[in-house]
């Protein structure tokens, strides 16, 4: 048996293990951690702080204004890493407009109303659902958004609980706090320095579940996600569909740091994007130890720039050539030390070279990919003999690696500063940072990671003390948990499978109100497996299926019915024949089989079955026909052989 070789010193491996090439055994090798945040908008009529009409989303706009967003100091005096970044963006808003979802609170033109009753409500609510102790009193507190998602730059929030648990499997999740907080923006596009957005989500109320890193495998992730999801959907105080629930993932393995991927949309995603995710800390990790190796500090890498345009100019590299020619500013910086490390693969299909490139993206706002070069690059870019007076330029050794950007003046002197500021951060290991899902399972860098400083009381907003009755009124109201329905249904007899389908589907009410009725006259297995698959358990016809299941299990107690009958609920179960009248209409059938019955006696049955069941279908037990059936062909052959 090959000797096991630990993940964490496989970390130059190329190419990286895929996602489902791992063990659980390697993710605690890697000290892999993971945590969420789920975000779902709450079902409320209005906004959070303001009388809009909440869950109405526009195609169409009548205004449009433009923001520029600048930071401001904390209460400590400091500013926001994150807050910094953006503003050296240097983006224009623009925010579409449509008069029947935005009002002048949207737009910071009139302060917050109250916080929306109902909102509150819910967010205790959910806050109970998952074990939470209530806070005595609510803060409003504010979060600074430079990204220009919310117009005023900053979202309000506040915290109604902390410190709850769900359980999974033999241990507990825990709940670290929940929080409620208005939505932001639907981002249109970004490019370029222009970033534009619709306002119609703008100030819907959220709630937001926090939960420690307490989850050690990629799937441990996604389930916990699945449990958190359903949970608050059982409730009935969240809004579903597209769009209306997000979660962040917060992801750390050893020598790492916490990195947080935005705006993961489907659950299913979760688990590759954290397995990428890990070995990406984990090889910029080996990066920063082969640096320290070869003695590289980030006093090493100099800011310096150096403008290449002449030299480059009337290239044989289309795109270079092309952005020379409309005006583009061409600038190249070394990076001393980092030779054979820009190619180390980070990510499938994805190289450390992409670090780089993205912060070229989002900080410079230059988009339009390429938009750099790399003289080691094994793809064709410059010539030779361009790189070698790229080179020459930037005085330093052919083997150097050099990258060359190019844009417009301003940009370009922002992306080599970036280039720098990445580089020494390589020298430190995992830069903390808050980066996006990517459709192919991969992560891309977003922002710099906030960090406490944007966070500051909300002074428009008093206080709301929560009184026990209201408490009490709240935690009265609360559902059954998912955990608890499986717990009860098993209880009754229902097998795990079913229990665990019924105790998160829409026709649990419905099942609830019958089930005392039912008592231990009805198979609640069969109860369950119809409820789950008929039409008559859909939201739409729950009210009325309610008094037609009433009379149906009337009838199946007293014999009226048989339990095949309550298959069919978009009409009234037939009456059940007696056995001699049913076993006449059986033997009628048979009699008419064709000549092209089977000849193999394993075929005669369900073909029989399939002539024989229209005419007694719902009205007499399956499985008593089909003994009926079975007794027929027995009989059948024998009379065969006997001739």
């Amino acid at each position: 048996m090959a000797q096991y070789v630990p993940v964490s010193d496989r970390w130059l491996l190329q190419p990286l293990p895929l996602y489902g090439q791992l063990s659980p055994r390697d993710y605690d090798d890697l000290g892999f951690m993971v945590g969420l945040e789920v975000h779902q908008q709450l079902l409320t009529r209005r906004k959070l702080f303001c009388r809009c009409p909440a869950g109405r989303y526009q195609t169409d706009h009548q205004a449009e204004v433009l923001r520029h967003m600048r930071p401001t100091l904390s209460e400590m005096g400091e500013y926001d890493g994150t807050a910094l970044m953006e503003f050296k963006t240097r983006k224009e808003i623009i925010y579409l407009l449509n008069n029947e979802s935005v009002c002048t609170y949207d737009m910071d033109d009139a302060p917050p109303f109250e916080v929306d009753d109902e909102a509150l409500d819910r967010s205790l609510a959910i806050a109970m659902l998952l074990g939470c102790n209530i806070v005595g009193e609510v803060h409003i507190t504010r979060k600074q958004y430079l990204d220009g998602s919310i117009p005023t730059g900053f979202q309000r929030t506040a915290i109604v609980g902390t410190d709850g648990d769900i359980p999974f499997g033999e241990k507990n999740i825990h709940i670290r706090q929940i929080s409620f907080e208005e939505d932001s923006c639907r981002e249109v596009s970004d490019i370029g320095h222009v970033r534009t957005y619709r306002t119609d989500r703008l100030g819907m109320p959220l709630i937001e579940t926090v939960t420690d890193p307490d989850m050690k495998t990629p799937e441990e992730a996604m389930q916990v996600g699945q449990i958190l999801r359903h949970l608050v959907r059982i409730s009935g105080l969240v809004r579903t569909g597209s769009g209306a629930g997000r979660q962040d993932v917060n992801v750390s393995v050893t020598g790492g740091t916490r990195i947080e991927i935005k705006g993961v949309p489907s659950l299913r995603d979760i688990p590759r994007l954290v397995h990428n995710e890990a070995l990406r800390q984990r090889t910029l990790v080996g990066i920063r130890g082969e640096l320290i190796a070869r003695g590289i500090t980030a006093d090493d890498i100099s800011e310096q720039g150096y403008d290449v345009t002449p030299i480059v100019r009337g290239t044989g590299c289309k795109f270079i050539r092309k952005a020379v020619d409309k005006g583009a500013t061409v600038m190249a910086i070394p990076l001393p030390g980092f030779q054979g490390l820009l190619q180390v693969q980070t990510q499938p299909r994805t190289s450390f070279l992409k670090e780089f490139s993205d912060r070229v993206r989002v900080i410079a706002c230059i988009d339009d990919l390429p938009n750099l070069a790399l003289s080691t690059q094994d793809v064709p870019t410059l010539s030779s003999g361009e790189w070698d007076r790229v080179a020459k330029t930037c005085d330093v050794e052919q083997d150097v690696p050099v990258l060359v950007v190019w844009g417009r003046k301003r940009d370009t002197e922002t992306a080599v500063r970036e280039i720098a500021i990445r580089a020494r951060e390589a020298t430190l290991g995992v830069p903390q940072e808050t980066r996006q899902a990517l459709d192919d399972g991969t992560t891309g860098f977003e922002r710099v990671l906030p960090g406490a400083d944007r966070m500051y009381p909300d002074t428009d907003l008093p206080p709301i003390a929560l009184d026990d009755e209201r408490i009490e009124r709240i935690r009265a109201s609360l559902p059954l948990r998912t955990w608890e329905r499986q717990a009860l249904l098993k209880e009754r007899g229902v097998g795990e499978d079913l229990a665990e389908r019924l105790s998160r589907h829409r026709a649990w009410d419905l099942y609830e109100a019958l089930a005392e009725q039912a008592g231990t006259a009805v198979d609640h297995n069969l109860l369950v497996s119809i409820l789950l698959d008929r039409s008559c358990a859909r939201p739409a016809s729950l009210a009325a299926a309610g008094d037609w299941w009433s009379s149906a299990l009337q009838r199946l107690i007293a014999g009226e019915i048989v339990p095949e009958g309550l298959w069919h609920c978009e009409q009234d179960p037939p009456t059940r024949l007696d056995e001699d009248e049913a076993r006449g209409i059986c033997a009628a059938e048979l009699q008419f089989l064709g000549d092209d019955r089977p000849d193999d006696l394993e075929q005669i049955v369900p073909f029989a079955m399939a002539r024989v069941m229209p005419k007694l279908r719902g009205r007499v037990p399956g499985r008593t026909v089909r003994d009926w059936v079975s007794e027929w062909s027995d009989d059948s052959n024998r009379k065969e052989v006997r001739r």
